[in-house]
């Protein structure tokens, strides 16, 4: 991975130096009539745009290729759902539509009426809640548009006519709804590999889309609409194809979009990447200055119109929550710096569609603190002390992120400065007698969760420990069901490596050995097991391999299994 190289002082620089001293006054006048022409310049659809932040993804309820709208698992959408998401303080909702099967054949392609009048049903209490509202045309990108470089003319005609006629079942709604034109748009089920080919496809597809919407009368003449980049990525070939399609359109009432799920090492959990750190910090710069050099610099706004972390697909819990915390913390504060919308993907992972409480609160607490400010962090929420060990200090680096630490409590109790702990500058010690009032119960695993607050932004909490050295177990299985017998003694797992004893890597995805967490293995705290996953055996060969389990204490444990067809037996090592 690319990391930044020392700075160093040249003659250049020095002369620079001491030529800005004698100019800095004419600087100073230059920002201030940059930072006039740049007020002077913003847009209407730029305001537009800016007045939707924050943005949350209706997911996995009318985008759900099934029957209906809760083949996919979530309850039928409710009015009160808009309504409590409109409450929690979101400003728009982009409702994913997957019109597929719901869709006529050859020629006509007519959708479904009754399908059309709930999805309409749903806009307008979307509207009624004050909200902005983007509606698509959404997994039919891999259902059928990508199979447009094979069956060109029949994949252009069923897209203009579904375009065709929600165009014109909305063509009277408020301008607070808007239409983009197609999510994730690929092509390689066509056979489409070249990018060149694909950027002409998705180019052909966006202005027939814009030329539908703005030739349908009403208010689609100046509805905003949004068009994404090819599989809405950000790299600067797919950035520059797009800038290039609207160009070429000349439409004020145009927004750029793409999605962002982090660095894929960190999102996932995989290749030792358990933690927020340089190289997951720089992706997001890249990736944003990139995207902000390309389209809003230009006066063109962009919508993040998907954005979390690729491992919440299997669980919130592959990424640790102190991490998590750190990587939305950045994100928000990064894209709120440069005038992004950002619409949180959730297709029930996130916010309960039932009970209108968050899984996690934590989360929303630091994503809502991130739309107007910073919250300050720290390099860890997880304070290990080894049962039996000596009590030391625990000296814990805050990242304040311009905030002021105010106080820490423990539940509904605050704490004595100077007493139970310290803090100097971004520096928190935990006193050792503290600690060892909050440990005296004897039990394993977390025995109490310090809040640390401060003057702006969310509480950070750190979960204070009790720990011993965890204990595996020998045990016999097969690759459809092995769990390996484990005494978590107050740890939680991190990540693990598998490779052969005769060398190289297990498992799949082989370029790394450690293997990608849930679905590789997986940590069951209740059931005092780490599972190794059916997934893992179909790209692990028969003999021995080594298992090192990593802790987030430091703890290494080491295991070691033997493959035999389907058979498996795991042992000490």
């Amino acid at each position: 991975m690319k990391r930044k190289s020392k700075s160093y002082l040249s003659l250049t620089v020095i002369a620079a130096m001491i030529l800005s001293l004698f100019s800095s006054s004419m600087a100073s006048a230059a920002s201030d009539e940059e930072q006039s022409l740049s007020a002077a310049a913003t847009t209407s659809i730029q305001s537009y745009v800016s007045a939707m932040q924050p943005g949350w993804n209706l997911g996995n309820s009318l985008d759900a290729t099934g029957a209906d709208e809760t083949s996919w698992g979530n309850p039928r959408v409710t009015k009160e759902l808009i309504q409590q998401i409109a409450n929690q303080g979101y400003k728009s909702i982009r409702i994913p539509v997957t019109w597929d099967q719901h869709t006529g054949s050859a020629p006509n392609y007519t959708i479904d009426a009754a399908y059309m009048s709930r999805v309409q049903e749903v806009i307008n209490w979307a509207l009624d809640a004050n909200l902005y509202v983007m509606i698509n045309i959404h997994h039919d990108s891999w259902l059928w548009t990508s199979y447009m470089g094979r069956d060109h003319d029949a994949v252009l005609a069923r897209y203009n006519a579904v375009w065709t006629q929600i165009a014109d079942r909305f063509k009277a709604s408020s301008s607070k709804l808007m239409f983009e034109s197609i999510n994730e748009p690929r092509f390689t089920e066509g056979g489409t590999t070249d990018p060149a080919t694909a950027y002409k496809l998705l180019d052909e597809l966006n202005t027939s889309f814009h030329k539908i919407v703005r030739a349908s009368g009403g208010n689609n003449a100046t509805r905003a609409i949004v068009l994404p980049t090819l599989a809405t990525s950000s790299t600067q070939a797919d950035l520059d194809a797009l800038s290039q399609t609207i160009a070429k359109l000349k439409d004020p009432n145009i927004i750029a979009t793409v999605h962002y799920y982090g660095f894929w090492p960190f999102s996932v959990n995989i290749a030792g990447y358990t933690k927020f750190e340089a190289d997951t910090q720089k992706d997001i710069t890249d990736t944003f200055d990139r995207v902000y050099n390309s389209f809003v610099a230009k006066g063109i706004p962009v919508v993040i119109g998907e954005f979390g972390l690729l491992g919440f697909d299997k669980n919130t819990g592959v990424i640790e929550q102190g991490e998590k915390l750190k990587f939305f913390e950045f994100f928000s504060n990064y894209v709120r710096q440069k005038n992004m919308t950002t619409m949180l993907w959730d297709n029930g992972q996130h916010f309960s569609r039932t009970a209108y409480k968050w899984s996690d609160p934590e989360l929303y607490n630091v994503m809502k603190a991130g739309w107007t400010g910073r919250s300050s962090t720290a390099e860890t929420d997880l304070l290990y002390f080894k049962k039996g060990a000596a009590i030391q200090d625990k000296t814990v680096k805050l990242n304040l992120n311009g905030n002021t630490f105010s106080s820490l409590s423990n539940g509904s109790t605050t704490l004595v400065k100077g007493t139970d702990y310290t803090i100097s500058g971004d520096t928190l010690v935990i006193k050792s007698s503290l600690v060892t009032k909050l440990l005296a119960s004897g039990k394993l695993g977390v025995n109490a969760t310090l809040t640390a607050k401060f003057n702006k932004g969310a509480n950070w909490n750190f979960n204070v420990i009790s720990y011993d050295t965890p204990k595996v177990s020998a045990t016999t299985g097969t690759t459809s069901s092995f769990a390996i017998p484990t005494t978590f003694n107050g740890n939680q797992l991190a990540t693990m490596e598998a490779t052969y004893t005769s060398g190289g890597n297990a498992g799949p995805q082989n370029w790394t050995s450690y293997k990608e967490f849930a679905t590789a293995f997986s940590p069951d705290y209740s059931a005092n097991v780490i599972k190794l996953t059916p997934d893992f055996f179909k790209e692990t060969n028969d003999g021995e391999v080594l298992l090192k389990f990593y802790f987030w204490n430091g703890d290494v444990v080491n295991y070691k299994i033997t493959k035999s067809g389907s058979s498996v037996v795991g042992k000490t090592s």
